[in-house]
């Protein structure tokens, strides 16, 4: 070989060596995260699901005799109450948090009846029935919100409803009835395990509420919420929406009280529980032209339809208008997201880490998330509501790169130039030697 050719080949060596980094391919070259997990909300999810995540304690499987030993089968039992729940109950009567209004009655299934002298409608009172509005309450979405969900369940018309939702990839809250739960444990899965929706309380079995006492309350309640919270890995709900919308001052302080619900109303009825009953009070088309004129009317406030997975006809109402909310650009969510907090009062959502904790246990919280920015819904064409702090919508992104993240092929260190240099003299003695 030629002292030229020696030189040359010198020269190319260095010259790759100049532009290829060690180590490194033709990929961008970025600084790892400092979280090994992505956020909940991140789209890798949709392609990997995770299984639901519990609190470290073993339940008995769902649908096992283990599992539905000690739940009343249809009554709510007061006289099996776990001393925590009445002590929690007699402890915020005595510090004067319950009112002390009287029981209503209803007849024949009619509407409930408050004793002479008790105006359903009054601040005292305050009886949802009477479509009396107390802050705190849910009976609206934001502004272009849809909020999705469904009573009832779950049930064997629950089947068609979850393959539609799964199919389209659309979370909702159900709101379960407590026995139905024992009944249909199948379907419970199917809801919590597979679609990893978020799961509500609709009591133990579905009655007027204010026509309970107190004591009765607590069972209605706790009773559901203690069976939701054995069959989710732990998690104690946050929400509850009372049978029939029946709820008042009184009922909604137990809720609160003692087992710190928050209370959910709605704002439009479509009566489609009806639909299988012998004498219904709604048809089908009748419901589709009430679901066309809110869906296509004014977006402000948003929508909170009432919606049962009670029959194949009530789920089949559901599923003829869900496509005018996505032509008329609702933003869907899940009715327990609205606030974008935590669907669960231990937990974020129903695949999170969950803290442990027993029902009625009031000062628990959810685990930290892993950034604190918080994001607040907005009225997008997306299904989640989107972050209006950052524009990427997801807590703890940023706008700025986090370093390193030009291309290997392109991103020259000062190593690099200095051998460039270097690179410039074995040149030159070439030519040298070529003009000699």
């Amino acid at each position: 070989m030629s002292r030229l050719s020696t030189i040359l080949l010198l020269a190319t060596t260095a010259v790759y060596a100049s532009v290829t980094p060690a180590h490194e391919s033709h990929t961008e070259n970025k600084l790892p995260s400092n979280r090994w997990y992505h956020e909940d909300d991140h789209p890798v999810h949709a392609l990997f699901k995770r299984g639901p995540v519990g609190d470290g304690i073993i339940y008995p499987a769902i649908g096992t005799p283990e599992w539905s030993a000690g739940f009343p089968p249809a009554i709510a039992d007061t006289t099996t109450l776990p001393k925590a729940w009445v002590d929690a109950l007699n402890a915020a009567a005595a510090a004067g948090k319950i009112p002390d209004i009287p029981q209503s009655t209803s007849t024949n299934g009619l509407d409930p009846v408050y004793p002479s002298g008790y105006d359903p409608s009054s601040a005292i009172v305050c009886s949802s029935t009477a479509k009396c509005v107390t802050p705190g309450d849910v009976w609206d979405a934001p502004p272009g919100v849809i909020a999705l969900s469904f009573d009832d369940g779950p049930l064997p018309a629950s089947d068609q409803l979850y393959q539609f939702l799964a199919s389209h990839s659309e979370h909702v809250t159900h709101f379960f009835i407590g026995t139905n739960i024992l009944l249909y444990p199948d379907q419970f899965k199917t809801a919590f395990e597979t679609n990893q929706d978020d799961i509500a309380v609709h009591t133990w079995t579905h009655p007027y509420m204010t026509t309970k006492s107190n004591l009765e309350v607590v069972a209605e309640i706790g009773w559901t919420i203690e069976l939701i919270h054995n069959s989710t890995g732990g998690r104690v709900p946050k929400y509850w929406r009372p049978p029939y919308g029946d709820s008042d001052m009184r009922i909604r302080a137990v809720a609160k009280e003692v087992f710190g619900l928050t209370t959910v109303i709605w704002n439009q009825d479509t009566d489609d529980w009806t639909l299988s009953e012998p004498v219904p009070l709604t048809t089908p088309e009748k419901i589709q032209q009430q679901m066309t004129q809110w869906l296509t009317g004014p977006k402000t406030p948003g929508l909170v339809i009432l919606e049962h997975e009670l029959s194949d006809l009530s789920v089949k109402s559901f599923i003829d208008a869900y496509p005018m909310m996505v032509s008329n650009g609702w933003t869907r969510t899940s009715l327990a997201q609205l606030d974008a907090g935590s669907v669960y009062q231990n937990a974020w959502n129903s695949t999170s880490q969950v803290i442990p904790a027993k029902v009625g246990d009031l000062a628990v919280k959810p685990p930290a998330r892993a950034s604190t920015t918080s994001a607040k819904p907005t009225a997008t064409t997306t299904k989640k509501p989107a972050s209006s702090s950052l524009s990427s919508g997801k807590p703890g992104s940023s706008n700025k790169p986090l370093g390193n993240q030009k291309s290997g092929a392109t991103h020259f260190s000062a190593a690099s130039l200095a051998l460039s240099g270097v690179i410039a003299v074995i040149i030159a003695a070439a030519v040298g030697i070529i003009m000699a």
